[in-house]
């Protein structure tokens, strides 16, 4: 979606609508849900731009280093999902597609014969060192806040997943 040359924000047009209803009280509740949504759509943009070029997205990049990260490179499917906060089904996804490019393989557990483990290979220890390069300088390094802000947005969001019982 591209932005209105006239600077018109569609956000603050719907929360003066808000005050308009009578809904005053609620008005700045629903510009916050209303503004981080449309943010997560900015930067996830950004995001699928610079991973696009590695045939990544940003969920399986995300796999990719929970894995580079663990200490043997593998990790349980469910422990993955748990890592992800995401539903078994969206690794199993994630991990069929990363199969399929080389990035991760499947291994049984060496313990336990129900559990599956997620192994990170070479080729995808690569692709996410590349693919971290070009986040850290094309995404991380530009976050379109000025940098005295980032602590008090990362302190809110935080205090928001808190609330919401996220961890």
């Amino acid at each position: 979606m591209a932005p209105d040359p006239q600077g018109f924000d569609p956000i603050a047009e719907a929360r003066r609508q808000w005050v308009d209803h009578g809904w005053a009280g609620q008005a700045d509740a629903m510009v916050l849900v209303t503004s981080l949504m449309r943010a997560q759509q900015i930067v996830l943009s950004r995001v699928d731009n610079v991973l696009r070029p590695l045939d990544l997205t940003f969920a399986r990049y995300e796999l990719l280093m929970i894995l580079g990260f663990s200490r043997s490179g593998s990790l349980p499917m469910t422990k993955l999902g748990n890592r992800l906060q995401v539903h078994p089904t969206s690794v199993t996804s994630a991990v069929d597609r990363l199969e399929i490019q080389g990035l991760v393989r499947r291994r049984p557990h060496a313990s336990d014969r129900r559990t599956t483990l997620a192994e990170i290979t070479a080729p995808g220890r690569a692709v996410a060192a590349a693919a971290t390069s070009v986040l850290n300088a094309q995404v991380f390094d530009v976050p379109l806040v000025s940098q005295e802000r980032v602590r008090d947005m990362i302190d809110a969001l935080t205090e928001l997943r808190h609330r919401a019982g996220d961890f």
